[in-house]
């Protein structure tokens, strides 16, 4: 599992205040659970995830792709075709960041939001080492600095949606907005 009920919860409570009704939706590095309200209806919600069971099992998705961003980071989807973009629990597991979330905003429409929640949990023999040596706060500088490099994102911000040390796992939210004008982007990170 990738976090507590009450982390899981908090995502929940996140998107459903977030994220565009009507949108399409693209859960990156998807699984068995996008953390999406269950009562609120979205035109599309593509699962682009390894493990073809867990997508399956997603009720959440519309569609669901199984591919390895780590061995291909480029994604097979048209240039502003997406309103929103989540990546869940598994920005850590990346060996090629940048040059995925430059493609992230290749495929979100100018304007619209990449939003990268996560914890303390991780897989130690998955998540690279930058990862497993940073604190919380240094995780998510981490993320604003893949959204940087990316060139294709306005400042990031961060959110804790829950604190450390109360006996819950911890969960923050990095999120940046797609820049409008992506004529003079330089994207070849």
């Amino acid at each position: 599992i990738h976090v507590d009920e009450n982390a899981s919860a908090a995502l929940t409570t996140y998107f459903q205040k977030s994220l565009p009704m009507d949108g399409d939706i693209i859960d990156l590095m998807s699984s068995f659970c996008s953390h999406l309200p269950k009562h609120r209806f979205y035109k599309s919600v593509v699962g682009l995830g390894m493990n073809q069971v867990e997508l399956q099992h997603n009720s959440c998705l519309t569609d669901r792709l199984t591919h390895d961003l780590n061995k291909q980071p480029k994604l097979p989807y048209q240039d502003n075709q997406f309103d929103a973009c989540l990546i869940s629990f598994s920005i850590q597991y990346l060996v090629q960041p940048v040059v995925l979330m430059a493609d992230v905003g290749r495929i979100l429409r100018p304007g619209s939001m990449c939003h990268v929640a996560f914890s303390n949990r991780m897989f130690p023999t998955k998540a690279v080492a930058v990862w497993q040596a940073a604190s919380d706060l240094e995780k998510a500088e981490l993320i604003s600095h893949y959204f940087d490099g990316s060139n294709m994102f306005d400042v990031p911000e961060m959110e804790q949606l829950v604190a450390p040390g109360k006996g819950f796992d911890p969960l923050y939210v990095i999120r940046a907005r797609c820049i409008t004008d992506r004529v003079n982007v330089d994207n070849s990170v």
